[in-house]
């Protein structure tokens, strides 16, 4: 089984971390880092179920799930942030999705739609040297209704200028296949591509 596009598609539009980033191990190990500045544990099974969501929802997991009192989730949010910028040349690519990238570039329009903030999502396009390779990049920044909703991946579709119907997703999050289903998208699984 190769990963490649649905015939019918004319643009693809690729989530970012889990996806064209291995960012995971990067993530969860900022994470614990922060938790143990705050002195509380990070339960790692919440990313499973949280990807695609902004990191201000996890920041108020953590401190839902820990009890603590008093603490603003934009302060933690700004410490994973920053602790995450720092770690960035830890990151790698998914080759087998960056593939995908690198084969249709230049021949259909090809967009990012992250959960990310912009300068998380900058951050990791240029460690992974990919910038340029999208027509359009839409972040948690730009819009107000995160995965599962729709509206990412419909901007992407809009600023590419091709009908959503004729767009395909490459995601691994849960929350960002039910935006690209609710889309009426074109849909790819990458995980069963990235997780080998």
């Amino acid at each position: 089984m190769k990963l490649d596009k649905h015939p019918e598609a004319e643009a693809l539009i690729f989530d970012l971390d889990g996806t064209l980033s291995d960012s995971l191990p990067v993530h969860i190990a900022t994470w614990h880092k922060v938790c143990a500045h705050y002195n509380c544990t990070f339960n790692e099974g919440i990313i499973e179920e949280m990807t695609g969501m902004p990191t201000i929802r996890f920041a108020e997991r953590v401190i839902a799930d820990n009890n603590l009192q008093g603490i603003d989730p934009e302060e933690i949010v700004r410490m994973k942030q920053e602790t995450f910028w720092e770690s960035a040349n830890l990151l790698r690519p998914h080759v087998p999705v960056v593939d995908l990238v690198m084969k249709y570039h230049g021949k259909i329009p090809l967009a990012v739609g992250t959960g990310a903030s912009r300068r998380s999502a900058m951050v990791q396009l240029e460690t992974l040297n990919l910038t340029h390779y999208f027509d359009a990049i839409v972040t948690a920044d730009d819009v107000t209704r995160h995965k599962p909703e729709p509206e990412t991946f419909l901007k992407c579709a809009e600023l590419i200028k091709v009908k959503p119907e004729k767009c395909q997703v490459l995601e691994d999050g849960v929350l960002g296949m039910e935006a690209a289903k609710t889309a009426g998208m074109y849909l790819i699984d990458v995980r069963p591509f990235t997780y080998q």
